[in-house]
């Protein structure tokens, strides 16, 4: 250890602000050239009561060490050159933004809560998820070694004890053929109407925009912030509503009446900053009436009816020929499990429609035509579904499971890895701990070395 990074060091950890008598702040660690302040243990002890995450142990004992192995990685990181896209952080950081004003109610409330300006507040969002997206980017190239054998899972899953196998429960396969509903070309119009008169309405200088998606948008997220989206990537938005934001240069105009798979829209620009735009819409979708619904439904009914009783369409047939359902109609109708990726359902992960329709049914079975709402784009549609597997709820077997069991060695080996490459690592950069916090029973005991 070089002497000028040890004299550093010493100079952090006993670099203490005073004020009559009163400590404002101090460094109670040092890890490499990194100090840990009492500071931040404690906003992160709040963090956590306010969040009502439960802490083990001592908040000041566990709170910095885990803090120091995250200063751990971050050294590793910048030692193997690992950086991470600060688009990809900037994103991240503007949907939290987007996400505390909308729980919040607006920027301005939003500072008042954090006694912070939007622009401090972004800056320390920016530096924290840029730790984190750096620590886990460092885990993973650590373990990416990590890969055991199909003989090393079957070894690990007969080892286990019967009371350790997790509880597989019930998930099943889901494919669907929807279309919406034919609307009325007096319907279309009426939109478009109201649109137009919204517009007028702004331009004219009677009426604010924000207002009128307050009272009036149906995408009642932005609806709350006044129709605004925050700042925003093209690829972030559908193409027919990008083209349009994109080509707007002047606040004070209001784009043309623009069609996308949600409805209908009108768009003004708020700021553009690089390759990204902050805008506000107001949505509104067209109404269908009860008939056309009726009407929709039985021509699934008859879709159906081919499926079921002749041998002349199987169900990925009709779901190319009938579905409008484009997250879908590639994949012979397969439902995507957001949450996981897959394709597998837990019946609660399943939209509420689907999951009343498919709790009964079985395997191979297609369901009746119902109404559902579509929870990519928040749309009335008509449906029919088939249940292409279903398993009930069952303890974990190599058979069935393979893919769990896999999954619980390979975090069961990171695990262990971290933790040998911790108690390594912790010889290797120098640590320093101000006395009145040295009194813990760390997880790693090996940080008090002097």
């Amino acid at each position: 250890m070089k002497k000028s990074k040890i004299l550093f060091a010493f100079l952090l950890l006993f670099c203490v602000q005073v004020v009559a008598d009163n400590i404002i702040d101090e460094v109670i660690w040092v890890v490499g050239d990194e100090a840990i302040l009492r500071s931040e243990v404690e906003e992160e002890r709040m963090r956590a009561q306010y969040e009502g995450h439960q802490i083990p142990g001592d908040p000041y004992c566990y709170i910095p060490e885990q803090l120091a192995v995250q200063k751990l990685f971050l050294h590793q990181a910048e030692l193997d050159s690992v950086v991470v896209s600060e688009s990809t952080v900037s994103h991240q950081v503007d949907m939290r933004m987007d996400y505390y004003i909308s729980q919040i109610g607006s920027k301005e409330k939003m500072e008042e809560y954090f006694r912070k300006t939007s622009s401090e507040i972004r800056e320390e969002m920016m530096t924290s998820v840029r730790n984190q997206m750096t620590i886990q980017q460092m885990q993973s190239k650590l373990t990416e070694h990590i890969k055991p054998t199909p003989a090393d899972i079957r070894r690990y899953y007969n080892a286990l004890p019967a009371d350790s196998l997790p509880v597989i429960p019930a998930h099943v396969e889901v494919q669907v053929i929807s279309f919406e509903p034919i609307v009325p070309q007096e319907e279309i119009d009426r939109v478009k109407g109201q649109l137009r008169e919204f517009t007028d309405r702004v331009t004219s200088g009677r009426t604010d925009f924000a207002m009128l998606a307050r009272l009036y948008s149906e995408d009642t997220e932005s609806a709350k912030r006044g129709g605004e989206l925050g700042f925003v990537g093209k690829g972030q938005l559908v193409s027919e509503f990008a083209d349009v934001a994109f080509n707007l240069n002047d606040p004070k105009r209001v784009s043309r009446i623009v069609q996308t798979e949600y409805g209908y829209h009108i768009i003004q620009l708020i700021e553009k900053k690089g390759d990204r735009i902050n805008c506000r819409h107001i949505l509104l979708r067209p109404r269908v009436s009860a008939t056309d619904k009726v009407r929709s439904l039985e021509k699934l009914d008859s879709i159906r009816t081919l499926i079921v009783d002749s041998a002349k369409l199987t169900f990925e047939q009709a779901v190319i020929m009938y579905s409008q359902d484009k997250n879908t109609v590639m994949n012979a109708g397969l439902m995507t499990n957001p949450n996981s990726g897959g394709t597998q359902f837990e019946f609660q992960d399943l939209p509420s429609d689907v999951a009343k329709q498919v709790y009964t049914m079985q395997e191979g079975e297609v369901s009746q035509p119902f109404i559902m709402i579509d929870p990519m784009r928040n749309k009335e549609v008509c449906a029919i579904v088939k249940v292409r597997s279903k398993t009930d709820v069952h303890k974990a077997n190599i058979v069935d499971d393979f893919q769990t069991i896999k999954s619980m060695l390979e975090a069961k080996l990171a695990q262990e890895f971290i933790h040998k490459w911790v108690l390594k690592k912790q010889k290797e950069v120098y640590v320093q701990i101000d006395e009145k916090w040295r009194g813990c029973d760390f997880q790693y005991p090996n940080w008090i070395h002097d």
